[in-house]
């Protein structure tokens, strides 16, 4: 996860989906949703970057829905902050402005 915060600091998020989708593919069963779920988010955010906000707010709706299913502090993950931060990026984010987002 932190080589997926690395790369989303960095605004590389299709890097990021790349990192994470591989996480998703071997994870537990149990998890796989989760990584899912975040992989979905980096995925949102590069449509964003390509000028697709319809399809970035699919996306991000999808990937917070998904993540609401885990409890907080998942994996250390603040599920609850992170997916209504999720939620603001898909409604209003301009399309050039940075994307503030925690993984952690």
């Amino acid at each position: 996860m932190d080589e997926a915060q690395r790369l989303l600091d960095a605004d590389r998020p299709f890097h990021a989906h790349e990192v994470l989708e591989a996480v998703w593919k071997a994870a537990p069963e149990n998890e796989r949703e989760l990584w899912r779920g975040l992989a979905q988010v980096a995925v949102g955010i590069t449509h964003l970057r390509r000028g697709n906000p319809r399809g970035a707010h699919a996306l991000l709706s999808r990937a917070a829905d998904r993540l609401d299913e885990y409890s907080d502090n998942t994996h250390g993950i603040d599920i609850p902050r992170l997916t209504r931060d999720i939620r603001t990026l898909a409604e209003d984010r301009p399309l050039n402005t940075p994307v503030p987002l925690n993984l952690r």
